[in-house]
């Protein structure tokens, strides 16, 4: 369970042990760009690409997940009802921010996150921990066929990106015990929250972050 700071953003209490990380997932009520002078970010495609940020800031191109083991940097994923996936590798301080709609999901973008902390840094699964921030939640998540037979199922259903990334990534070999999960629905926390289902072009976005001091 995350737990909601005086700054409006939700931190995993059991990382705060972790002295050279900083993260975090904002609300709508948090400005998390002010926070950092050293900020990389991604035009979102809804896809499975990673981009390593190596230190740099701003837009990194086009893609879905960040990783990041630079001292001082600071990456950042932006939603609005879709499932923001942070991992941390405590043994060598590395770190990534996943951007996960339905397509990113289907692409597997978390467990592709996974793999790409392997090949850049050499992160081993059993040292990573990942939360799974604020999204639209299955009680509101109602998709048409055509989205709900990529996920194996038939008809009108009710879907629940959380736990299809929770799956992900408990399938690359990550601990379960080192999963978190917000279990906030962006559609029904409008006070919180945006949702772009709920809003449309009215929504704003919010941050999720992740880095190294």
């Amino acid at each position: 369970m995350l737990q909601r700071d005086s700054d409006h953003i939700y931190r995993v209490p059991e990382w705060a042990a972790i002295p050279w990380l900083i993260h975090g997932f904002g609300t709508r009520l948090s400005d998390i760009p002010a926070h950092f002078a050293h900020l990389a970010t991604v035009k979102q495609i809804h896809s499975a690409e990673c981009v390593a940020a190596g230190g740099r800031t701003g837009v990194l191109g086009e893609a879905d997940a960040l990783i990041e083991r630079t001292p001082g940097s600071v990456v950042a994923v932006k939603t609005a009802d879709c499932i923001p996936v942070l991992l941390i590798d405590e043994r060598l301080r590395a770190v990534a921010a996943v951007h996960a709609g339905w397509r990113g999901t289907v692409a597997r973008i978390a467990a592709g996150a996974v793999e790409a902390m392997g090949r850049a840094y050499g992160s081993r699964v059993e040292d990573l921990h990942a939360a799974i921030g604020p999204g639209i939640g299955k009680c509101c998540y109602e998709v048409g066929p055509e989205v709900a037979a990529q996920f194996g199922e038939v008809g009108r259903v009710h879907l629940d990106l959380a736990a299809a990334n929770r799956r992900q990534l408990e399938e690359m070999g990550v601990t379960p015990g080192r999963i978190h999960a917000s279990n906030l629905c962006t559609m029904c926390r409008s006070g919180e929250f945006y949702s772009f289902r709920r809003d449309q072009n009215a929504a704003g976005r919010m941050y999720s972050f992740a880095g190294i001091r």
